[in-house]
């Protein structure tokens, strides 16, 4: 006879039967069905499932989120119907089945996995309703985050407030052991289940608890947080996953703040999240002091909203928007100008989006902890996370006169200027990879980076350069070794030496 505790591994094993992988699904709804789901519409889905097959039956009862027929469950969920209506993942009515959760196929590293979490809200338009214990799916925010987490192996990881666990899932493929915490308990079962399901419940422990509480006194190699960082007010309607409780961006601040103390040497802590751009400080200046001594830190600002697309933003998420047949006009403009309103109270002009990373130093490093607190809008390479540990060991990689540097084999240079002109009016080096950035230089750095084939050290290259162009070599030396330095820590040049 089958335990309760079986049954994420019975169901597992008619996912797989079935065939309900990310892949398949996407083939059986076609680009069309598969787009259009994306925009929460499924009647281009609904046509592409009518074979009755065991995979179109599980398309249809979880993603498109209508009733299927008792047979069909049974023949694609062979002896799991009753247990699944028991467990609250269906339910059961005369001759038909529906589900109550969501169970979604995902796709990473090669590996299949499935994702059990509420189900998604507002489909083709229907009132979107929200609980304020709503566990939330796969979302453009969680695959944010899983793109820019490192994936070297390590021995302990933190996912801090998980959700339905689905960044503890990907920390179980390369971590010996994942702590999950959260202080929603529906988010805990599920992150349960779902360790189950992707057969990963030995080494994902979970947790009930607020932010660092339940790790007290304990460190990890890496943390991975999508902390619930929406900035409103406190209107007494909070959804748990995307709610604090705290004012302003204070979760975000105190996650930064006491991140180090819970990082081993050399240890990771990657944040997603939002902050205050305030109109009398430079977002970069406010958030320099939540950063340690103790961590080198990249932050990167990603996005910037102003209070009314914010405010739009967040209210058609949870569901208060006219448009959903959920709430009157009335209650949508006083909420919107209730939040407005306190923005204005709190001289926000602007709410940023990006991310925090906070790499703990060993204390065998050169020189005071590295900072860049960058701006960047721009389109960059997913997954980033190698872009990020490429930083990470840049910033205190050896580059001063000693040096010997390479380029980067994906920098390209680019030249602009009249036609036919014998020198260009602006040189420009640009990144294929990573976060693709691109800088413009002048003859001198044009020259070095060229040069730079791991042969000469970077001294020699500069004194060469100054006698090609009947420059002073002193002064070349010194106004060029600090740019070597940024290009090196922006990744334009590698050096394998790291000072200290």
């Amino acid at each position: 006879m089958s335990s309760p505790q079986d049954l994420p591994h019975r169901l597992r094993d008619a996912l797989v039967a079935a065939d309900f992988t990310y892949d398949a699904v996407a083939d059986q709804l076609g680009p069309l069905g598969h787009d259009a789901l994306a925009r929460n519409e499924t009647v281009p889905g609904l046509r592409r499932t009518r074979d009755g097959s065991a995979l179109s039956t599980l398309v249809r009862l979880f993603l498109l989120q209508v009733p299927v027929g008792l047979s069909a469950a049974e023949s694609a969920l062979p002896g799991l119907v009753d247990d699944l209506c028991a467990e609250g993942l269906l339910e059961q009515s005369v001759g038909e089945v529906a589900a109550r959760l969501d169970v979604r196929p995902y796709a990473t590293d090669d590996q299949h996995l499935w994702v059990v979490s509420d189900l998604t809200p507002g489909l083709d338009g229907t009132p979107q309703r929200v609980g304020p214990d709503h566990v939330l799916g796969i979302s453009p925010a969680s695959t944010s985050l899983a793109q820019l987490t490192l994936r070297e192996p390590v021995g302990r990881a933190l996912d801090l407030g998980t959700g339905c666990g689905v960044q503890a899932l990907h920390l179980a493929r390369h971590a010996e052991a994942v702590v999950a915490t959260d202080v929603n308990a529906r988010a805990l079962r599920l992150t349960r289940f779902n360790a189950a399901l992707n057969d990963v419940e030995e080494r994902v422990e979970v947790r009930d608890g607020s932010f660092f509480e339940p790790v007290h006194g304990e460190r990890f190699d890496l943390i991975a947080t999508n902390p619930p960082f929406v900035i409103s007010p406190a209107t007494g309607e909070r959804l748990v996953y995307r709610d604090s409780g705290l004012p302003g961006d204070r979760v975000v601040e105190d996650i930064v703040r006491a991140a180090p103390d819970h990082l081993t040497p050399g240890g990771w802590c990657q944040v997603l999240g939002n902050w205050v751009i305030s109109r009398d400080q430079p977002w970069d200046e406010r958030l320099a002091p939540w950063l340690s001594e103790d961590v080198d830190a990249l932050v990167v600002q990603r996005e910037v909203l102003d209070p009314a697309a914010y405010v739009e933003l967040w209210l058609k998420d949870a569901g208060h928007h006219p448009s959903t047949g959920a709430v009157r006009l009335e209650d949508y403009h006083q909420r919107y100008d209730t939040w407005l309103s306190w923005f204005d109270e709190q001289a926000i002009e602007a709410v940023g989006f990006g991310w925090i990373h906070l790499h703990r130093r060993t204390g065998s490093e050169a020189g005071g902890p590295a900072r860049e607190l960058l701006s960047w809008p721009y389109d960059v390479e997913q997954p980033i996370a190698p872009a990020v540990a490429a930083w990470g060991r840049a910033v205190h990689a050896e580059a001063g006169p000693g040096a010997r540097l390479t380029l980067r084999p994906d920098v390209r240079q680019e030249t602009l200027g009249p036609v036919g002109a014998e020198d260009p009016e602006t040189i420009v080096l640009r990144q294929q990879t990573g976060l693709r950035r691109a800088r413009t230089a002048d003859t001198v750095v044009a020259g070095l980076v060229g040069a730079c084939d791991g042969d000469l050290e970077v001294g020699q290259i500069l004194d060469a350069l100054a006698e090609i162009l009947d420059l002073d070599p002193a002064a070349t030396r010194e106004d060029y070794l600090p740019v070597v330095a940024e290009l090196v820590r922006e990744g334009f040049l590698v050096s394998e030496t790291v000072s200290g």
